[in-house]
């Protein structure tokens, strides 16, 4: 019976001390890893790096940079984008990816804006990640329609590799010519003939008479044309002149 006792006792013993164990071995193991405590995520958008670095680490969260963007209105070097989003709720340690605004901009290629309107030229820029210039205007019939393109007072060529978000300047027709120009003499020309001496002198092509049976168009010559050509005659830039045309 003695004996008994013993044993019963014992065994008390060993269950009671192993209960402590485990008892100890939760709480050392919930310290460690914080069981059922979970951390808020800061707001960090719009943050300097730096800054926010120190956010997350006071929060003893980690960080990650797994992007970075460019944006000319935002702040260089500051944080575009997290994730966790911001109020989540996390574990101690958690690693939070950010997206950074890139302090130096990328390069694009400079778009063709000459002989486009300003309207397209415009819609090129902005696809293009550029910015509009100033304006200016010079003698051309073409009103509103692009002569020159340049950064920085220099002249640039399509296909120019520039940092993304830069100014390009426009100089444009003003739809008025350079005032009076020399009227030539079409006469003896083809119609084709003809319009390119037009375009050259600033003048358009009015109306196109034919005169007499006509058997090949494209070898009709010019016997007269309105204006009268006479020498030192001078007419306003633009002006349509009209042809007459006879085998």
């Amino acid at each position: 019976m003695k004996l008994l006792k013993i044993i019963a006792a014992n065994g008390l013993a060993m269950v009671l001390l192993i209960t402590i164990l485990f008892a100890l071995t939760s709480v050392v193991l919930n310290s460690a890893t914080r069981h059922g405590e979970s951390l808020t995520v800061p707001d960090i958008t719009g943050m300097p790096v730096a800054d926010a670095i120190d956010v997350l680490t006071q929060k003893n969260l980690k960080f990650l940079i797994t992007d970075s963007l460019y944006f000319t209105d935002k702040p260089k070097n500051s944080i575009l984008d997290q994730n966790p989003a911001p109020q989540s709720k996390v574990k101690e340690g958690r690693v939070v990816y950010l997206t950074l605004n890139s302090s130096t901009p990328p390069l694009v290629n400079m778009p063709n804006l000459v002989d486009v309107s300003l309207r397209q030229a415009q819609v090129l820029l902005q696809s293009a990640g550029l910015k509009q210039g100033t304006l200016s205007y010079k003698p051309d019939i073409a009103q509103n329609v692009v002569l020159e393109q340049s950064v920085n007072g220099k002249l640039i060529v399509a296909g120019s590799r520039i940092p993304k978000g830069s100014t390009i300047d426009l100089v444009l027709g003003d739809g008025l010519g350079s005032g009076d120009v020399a009227l030539p003499n079409l006469s003896g020309m083809t119609l084709e003939e003809a319009s390119n001496l037009l375009v050259s002198s600033s003048l358009s092509l009015g109306s196109v008479v034919y005169l007499g049976p006509i058997s090949d168009s494209a070898s009709a010559k010019v016997t007269k044309q309105h204006p009268v050509y006479a020498e030192g005659v001078m007419v306003g830039s633009g002006q349509p002149i009209d042809l007459f045309l006879a085998q």
